[in-house]
């Protein structure tokens, strides 16, 4: 059970650090709905659509890393406990979680850079 669990932390972690690395230095080039970081905000025009790719490939990548450490030291932490498999279905519970909380980021990211239309804001100085 150790070795399925530490290999669906790596199947499930390099995944978020393989499409993040990919959004970040190849995003798809033009709006589409077969591929990508496709919501509403992210597809009202080409400089939202850029955006959104970079900012969740970011997210993915540090999530990436950070969950992988975090999750290879708990289940070699746990790997004796009674209740392990127990303890790996939360695990992988909480994976998952990660992995989808690049959707409301980047949904908040977008909304605090762009209007509705897809307008850049103007950055208010805070002192």
């Amino acid at each position: 059970m150790v070795v399925f669990s530490l290999f669906m932390t790596l199947l499930l972690t390099s995944t978020m650090m393989i499409f993040g690395t990919v959004f970040l230095k190849k995003p798809p080039k033009e709006i589409n709905a077969l591929f990508g970081y496709r919501t509403r905000m992210s597809s009202v025009n080409a400089e939202t659509w850029y955006f959104a790719h970079r900012y969740a490939g970011e997210v993915w990548v540090r999530t990436g890393i950070t969950v992988t450490a975090a999750s290879m030291l708990l289940i070699l932490l746990l790997k004796n406990s009674e209740n392990f498999e127990s303890y790996m279905l939360i695990l992988f519970y909480l994976q998952m979680a990660s992995m989808l909380m690049v959707i409301p980021l980047t949904e908040k990211a977008l909304r605090k850079r762009f209007d509705k239309e897809g307008n850049r804001l103007q950055q208010t100085s805070r002192r």
